[in-house]
């Protein structure tokens, strides 16, 4: 898992997305593996856009300045976490393979088939897993700011394991926590803070082999001074098939952005320069070999 430097939370700064989104959504909760699980249904049209926010963030913190621009063409449904925003939280530690169950239930509860998955990093690391072990739910994916093995990882990530209520006292996520948990006090946030301080611990994560093997269309996303080093995006891209001189022979349907002077704690903060890059994405053809 990656996770927020710690000198940011602490100090406070604006997360990624606060604005409130004007058009009401639809709303509801999911019984999902002991979870209520919230979610919201924003526009209408298209293949399903599932977007997956980051630890210690919700829907509106990761994603309310682009949610407006996204379901403007398309319907898209947002979720929240275990343990994140509206969503309690169960005696289960979190990790990839548990969200992503709960994900896919949370599909079944919609009925919807097939989606595309924008997830940014904890939510990156589900929608990697969705897109490897189960292919048939994904058409496009949008993995951002994560790492597919642990060796893609800066070592000060590591620091996210020894994180405190006390050091984001009186930031955006500690009000949004208070305000929108169903159990909105500060021992359960540090619950949560110690499961996000554990998130997949000891995993080895995936094989080059398994991220070859992908067959969804593939968007990788990372901020140029990110918790992901650069290196292993370029070599998370080369295995999709990126990194080729696409005059000759063409541009590969999985692609590489890397967003400047952008880290990881602020991954989708430069909101047109991200929404161009998602919404240019999503609106491409598909390959026609994986047309379905």
């Amino acid at each position: 898992m990656v996770g927020c430097p710690l000198e940011l939370i602490s100090k406070g700064h604006p997360t990624a997305g606060e604005s409130v989104v004007t058009n009401a959504p639809q709303t509801g909760y999911a019984p999902v593996n002991g979870l209520q699980m919230y979610y919201e249904i924003h526009g209408e049209g298209g293949t399903p856009l599932l977007l997956l926010h980051g630890g210690l963030f919700d829907i509106d913190q990761q994603f309310g300045e682009l949610l407006p621009s996204l379901a403007e063409n398309r319907q898209v449904i947002a979720t929240d976490f275990q343990g994140h925003g509206r969503t309690n939280d169960v005696d289960r530690p979190l990790g990839t393979a548990d969200l992503a169950s709960d994900v896919i239930g949370l599909l079944r509860h919609l009925d919807v088939p097939k989606v595309d998955v924008f997830g940014f990093s904890v939510g990156g690391a589900v929608a990697l897993h969705l897109t490897i072990r189960n292919p048939e739910l994904i058409r496009k994916a949008i993995i951002s700011s994560v790492s597919f093995h642990p060796d893609g990882e800066r070592p000060e990530n590591a620091a996210i394991g020894e994180m405190k209520v006390e050091m984001i006292a009186g930031t955006p996520m500690e009000a949004a926590y208070l305000a929108k948990s169903p159990h909105p006090d500060l021992e359960h946030l540090q619950v949560l803070l110690d499961k996000l301080g554990g998130y997949d611990r000891g995993t080895a994560g995936w094989s080059d082999e398994d991220i070859r093997g992908i067959a969804a269309p593939t968007l990788i996303t990372v901020g140029d001074n990110d918790a992901v080093k650069l290196e292993h995006a370029v070599k998370f891209a080369q295995l999709r098939g990126s990194d080729v001189n696409g005059d000759f022979v063409g541009v590969p349907a999985s692609q590489l952005a890397v967003f400047p002077g952008t880290t990881h704690f602020f991954g989708l903060a430069r909101t047109d320069l991200v929404r161009d890059v998602v919404l240019a994405y999503l609106d491409a053809p598909m390959p026609e070999a994986t047309q379905s």
